[in-house]
């Protein structure tokens, strides 16, 4: 039997989690009381048991204390039950933006603001997440990229990208993006606004990707950028990280960023045990 904790911080997707793991034949329990785990577990463990794939979601309520959710997955443990931890994460202004969007109050609240809620929940879900076998950022992840890695994890069994690195495009007159781990500025290079056939295009077409890169010096950053980017993501990794935005910038957005962008992606898409994604911020403005 294949046992997968779900849980994570409010707010983070885990309900969506569970919705697209029970699409994808997973038996799926929410909101169980804690004093109900173990014999949940007991029973969904016979032998004689038809359930093959379980998922349980579990997280922080006002009412009960997430260290006895602990200490049972200890005890469980210690048994001889195998599970998983899926943990669903979001940075704090993610976590925010959905809240005020829903107009739901957060479980630890306690009526005040929002953003207390989430830095308590976050100190009592601290153990659990550096336990776990899953980190799923959801800040920037779409729905289908969401389902995408679930299904890569708990259908086809594909092994675990523990670090998800973000490529994105910017501009400088738009402010740099506040989730940025490195932050690059390819202002040096010539720009393509003051092109006239360029001007109204951007880095997605063939044009603006060759005027840019027929400069020596756009070739040259690319390959000590990806150069060092390739050293960092496993000292990252060791650490623990499990994101990394990278950021390049040029004035607008729409130009030389995209380009850089599109050109760091493709030459560090499966290349490792690292996933890749690929924004373009500003390409619209």
């Amino acid at each position: 039997m294949r046992f997968v904790v779900v849980t994570g911080m409010s707010g983070g997707g885990k309900r969506t989690a569970l919705k697209m793991l029970e699409d994808d034949g997973f038996y799926c329990v929410d909101n169980l009381p804690v004093s109900l785990i173990e014999k949940f577990v007991e029973l969904i463990a016979m032998p004689n048991s038809e359930i093959s794939r379980v998922a349980l979601g579990l997280d922080v309520r006002a009412d009960q204390s997430f260290e006895d959710v602990t200490r049972i997955l200890e005890n469980l443990k210690n048994n001889g039950y195998k599970f998983e931890i899926l943990f669903m994460d979001a940075d704090e202004a993610a976590l925010i933006k959905r809240y005020k969007e829903t107009r739901r109050v957060h479980p630890l609240e306690a009526g005040g603001r929002v953003e207390d809620g989430i830095r308590r929940e976050r100190k009592i879900l601290e153990n659990i997440r550096k336990n776990a076998d899953y980190v799923i950022d959801t800040s920037n992840l779409l729905t289908r990229e969401l389902k995408e890695e679930l299904d890569r994890i708990f259908v086809k069994n594909e092994r675990y990208n523990n670090l998800m690195v973000t490529v994105m495009s910017f501009g400088f007159k738009n402010g740099i993006p506040a989730d940025a781990d490195l932050v690059f500025d390819v202002r040096f290079l010539p720009n393509p606004f003051y092109i006239d056939e360029l001007k109204a295009k951007t880095g997605n077409d063939k044009e603006v990707q060759d005027y840019v890169m027929k400069f020596q010096e756009a070739d040259c950053f690319l390959d000590k950028l990806t150069d060092m980017i390739q050293f960092l993501i496993p000292n990252y990794v060791k650490e623990g990280k499990y994101r990394l935005v990278v950021a390049i910038g040029c004035t607008g957005g729409r130009h030389r960023s995209v380009t850089l962008a599109n050109a760091l992606y493709n030459r560090m898409k499966n290349q490792g045990n690292y996933g890749m994604k690929l924004y373009h911020r500003d390409i619209s403005a």
